[in-house]
């Protein structure tokens, strides 16, 4: 049987380290990007391949994808991992930063999807999961074009889950809550559960997305928040 290989993007630490242990733990390969040495550290530790970069650049992207390529011939799932744009009060976001956000978040989900979706089809399939997050859905003005591109990423999953369904091909996105990868422990009385969550929890949401245990979910934005968005 063909071991299947999973492209992590945010891959050093946090929910995407996360992910990429998970899906190790389905016996899956590994090919990691971050922009540090924790995604070369973690791909030693699991038998993966690593390189360092970020998801604004497109030659980032085609690097890790060339690596994954050359290491396995194959990408079997995709996890679309960015990090945090600027932050600001609205109106005082200046244009350089809403295009550093479009570049970091939707962009980036773009440059990834051209880059696989040809392997994907020559392999009659695959899985792209990308990473979003709970106000997505319900704005916040604590991180304003976060909000407004993570929205995008929705829409577009949804385009993209009605142009390639037919190769088999699906685009979800997992929606996060407050979550231990950042230090956000007061916010858990916000939630139903009155916690925040765990990076593995949010692991194994990702991990179900991107396998063939949702071999029949595509298009969607599944929130993983404890409840926070439970009436929206």
């Amino acid at each position: 049987m063909t071991q299947k290989v999973c492209l992590v993007t945010g891959g050093g630490r946090g929910i995407g380290a996360a992910v990429a242990r998970e899906m190790h733990a389905r016996g899956y390969r590994l090919a990691l990007m971050s922009p540090s040495e924790s995604c070369e550290t973690l791909a030693a530790e699991l038998g993966g391949v690593a390189r360092r970069g970020v998801a604004q650049s497109e030659a980032d992207l085609k690097g890790i994808v060339d690596a994954a390529m050359a290491a396995y011939g194959r990408i079997d799932a995709v996890l679309n991992h960015t990090g945090h744009p600027p932050k600001g009060d609205l109106l005082d976001i200046s244009d350089e930063n809403w295009d550093l956000a479009n570049d970091m978040i939707v962009k980036s989900v773009v440059r990834m999807a051209r880059l696989v979706t040809p392997i994907m089809q020559a392999q009659g399939g695959g899985s792209i999961v990308n990473i979003t997050t709970y106000a997505a859905f319900e704005p916040s003005l604590w991180f304003p074009a976060s909000c407004v591109y993570r929205a995008g990423v929705s829409a577009f999953a949804k385009l993209y889950a009605d142009r390639y369904g037919p190769d088999n091909i699906r685009m979800n996105c997992l929606m996060p809550g407050f979550t231990d990868s950042l230090d956000v422990a007061k916010y858990g009385e916000l939630t139903a559960l009155k916690r925040i969550g765990r990076v593995e929890e949010q692991a194994k949401a990702a991990a179900f997305l991107l396998t063939d245990d949702s071999s029949y979910v595509t298009g969607q934005s599944l929130r993983v928040d404890g409840g926070v968005t439970k009436h929206i």
